[in-house]
C-alpha cells in the first residue's frame, strides 16, 4: 500500500480537526478509522494512545506507526495463511469504502467521491482518478474490480 504523502495527510488532519482547536479528538479519530474500515473502540484508541487528543505531529507519527505496522504484518501474511485470511477482510474492508454502490466495481466518480470525504480531492484529482484507474485497469472497462483494486494497492 501507498504511503500517503505529508500534503494529504496535513489535509486529513485539517478536516478531521472540525472545531479547528489544532487537535483532532479520538470521536474524531475513530469516525475516520471507521470511514476507512478499521474498527476500533474509543477505549481502545485511548489506551494505545495514551490521551485524548492528537495534534498535527502526533497524527502524522500515528499515521506512520499504522502504516508500518501494516507493511511489517503484510510481509508476515506471506507465510501465515490465518493472518492472510485477516489482510484480506481487510482489504475488502476497504475496497467497500470506495465501492459506493456495491456493485463490486470502483468507477472514476466513485473513486471521487471516496477520495473527497477522506479530503483528499481537488479539482486536479479528476484527471488524476482516471489515471489511477486507467494503470490497473487490467480489462480495460474503466473500473476497477476488486483483483485490479488489489493490485493497485500494493503495488509500492
Amino acid at each position: 500500500m501507498s504511503p500517503i504523502n505529508s500534503i494529504n495527510l496535513s489535509r486529513i488532519f485539517s478536516k478531521l480537526d472540525k472545531n479547528g482547536d489544532g487537535l483532532v479528538c479520538l470521536d474524531e479519530l475513530k469516525g475516520f478509522l471507521d470511514t476507512i474500515g478499521i474498527i476500533a473502540s474509543q477505549e481502545e484508541l485511548e489506551l494505545l494512545l495514551g490521551k485524548t487528543g492528537l495534534d498535527s505531529i502526533d497524527f502524522f507519527f500515528f499515521y506512520d506507526a499504522i502504516t508500518k505496522a501494516y507493511i511489517n504484518k503484510g510481509s508476515n501474511y506471506k507465510h501465515e495463511d490465518r493472518e492472510n485470511v485477516f489482510l484480506e477482510n481487510d482489504l475488502r474492508k476497504v475496497f467497500r469504502v470506495f465501492d459506493l454502490n456495491e456493485d463490486g466495481f470502483i468507477c472514476c466518480e466513485e473513486l471521487q467521491r471516496a477520495l473527497s470525504r477522506l479530503g483528499l480531492w481537488d479539482e486536479q484529482c479528476g484527471k488524476d482518478c482516471k489515471s489511477m484507474i486507467n494503470v490497473y485497469d487490467k480489462n480495460l472497462d474503466g473500473k476497477l474490480d476488486y483483483e485490479e483494486f488489489k493490485d493497485m494497492m500494493f503495488d509500492n
